[in-house]
């Protein structure tokens, strides 16, 4: 059952006629984060997210089994995700190739782009993984290494939330440009146990770091990108991730000061988290576009991470509709308020 009212939008956010500028009185985060300096603005009339739509599209790619590339069900997976996207979008395009893992194994992928306002120059890249881990090298049960996860949280929860988002963007157009990728092979990496300094880093990320060398357009720019990537469990708290906060923190306080202002405070936490190399990292490395990650990081676990990440336990039982609806909420309330 949700932790969190699925239909909950703040009373005073319902009521507004017009566009406001928030103010306040530059208070800080418990690491000295400001937590206002950015003055949001935030527009009237905003679509609302629908959680249960956003977990059925959840719901859907886990019931393809595990997304691993190569496997039948990363081939279903994509078939549906394009044909979901191009009910939204006239212009949509599947970037298809073959990228090699960390011990050469060749990997078919696909990344799928929609657009929104192509004709607009004033754009923001909304991103997520729709692949999942082959490896369950972090379940507690060292038996279970080598086996594929469902990815529910890691993978399928980011692109349920911009799932629903398309829908919405296809209702109301929103006041800029809108690109929505999916990216693949983004959790390809080498298990625990082959992890070195030699191997470990650069082969994550593969469907993104090929996007950011050979975008769809040549000379595609976005003013700043969004990343999901485990923003569906329950209890989930974001705090503000390293390489967000060294190329893009403008991006970061304006998102973390609108999903304070929306209420949710416990989710959107004012406090420094640890460096992830996401996709986002290679967007801003080889496109030089700033992108954000909303990651649910736990300083509380052993290794910083979701508690589920890269166990078998990270299935659609641990999805919450309530905290898609915080992401999908403040995201929507991002877009629509650009200028």
């Amino acid at each position: 059952m949700p932790s969190y009212p699925i239909t909950y939008i703040p009373a005073f956010l319902l009521s507004l006629t017009s566009l406001f500028v928030l103010t306040g009185c530059n208070q800080a985060g418990r690491d000295g984060v400001s937590k206002d300096q950015s003055k949001p603005y935030i527009a009237a009339e905003i679509p609302l997210f629908n959680a249960d739509s956003a977990y059925d599209y959840v719901a859907a790619q886990v019931n393809f089994g595990p997304r691993v590339n190569n496997s039948k069900a990363h081939e279903a997976c994509v078939a549906y995700l394009t044909e979901k996207l191009k009910e939204f979008s006239t212009d949509v395009i599947v970037q298809s190739g073959t990228v090699s893992a960390f011990d050469g194994t060749p990997l078919a992928f696909q990344n799928i782009i929609a657009t929104f306002g192509p004709e607009g120059n004033n754009r923001i890249l909304l991103g997520a993984h729709w692949d999942s881990r082959p490896f369950a090298d972090q379940d507690p049960d060292e038996g279970n290494f080598y086996k594929a996860i469902d990815g529910a949280n890691d993978g399928a929860s980011g692109v349920g939330v911009l799932l629903e988002i398309a829908r919405q963007l296809s209702k109301k157009p929103p006041p800029v440009g809108v690109d929505i990728i999916l990216f693949d092979a983004e959790d390809y990496g080498p298990p625990e146990a082959l992890q070195d300094n030699r191997n470990s880093g650069e082969f994550w990320g593969l469907g993104s770091q090929y996007w950011a060398k050979n975008p769809h357009h040549p000379d595609y720019y976005a003013k700043y990108g969004i990343l999901l990537d485990m923003v569906g469990a329950s209890g989930a708290t974001f705090p503000m991730e390293g390489f967000s906060m060294e190329y893009a923190p403008h991006v970061v306080k304006k998102v973390w000061n609108i999903g304070n202002l929306l209420g949710y405070s416990s989710y959107f936490l004012f406090q420094r988290g640890g460096y992830i190399t996401d996709d986002h990292y290679y967007v801003i490395r080889d496109r030089g576009i700033p992108m954000i990650d909303i990651i649910h990081l736990d300083q509380n676990s052993e290794n910083g991470m979701y508690r589920h990440w890269h166990t078998l336990e990270d299935n659609l039982d641990k999805i919450d509709p309530g905290t898609l609806q915080v992401v999908g909420q403040t995201l929507l309330t991002v877009i629509y308020s650009e200028r």
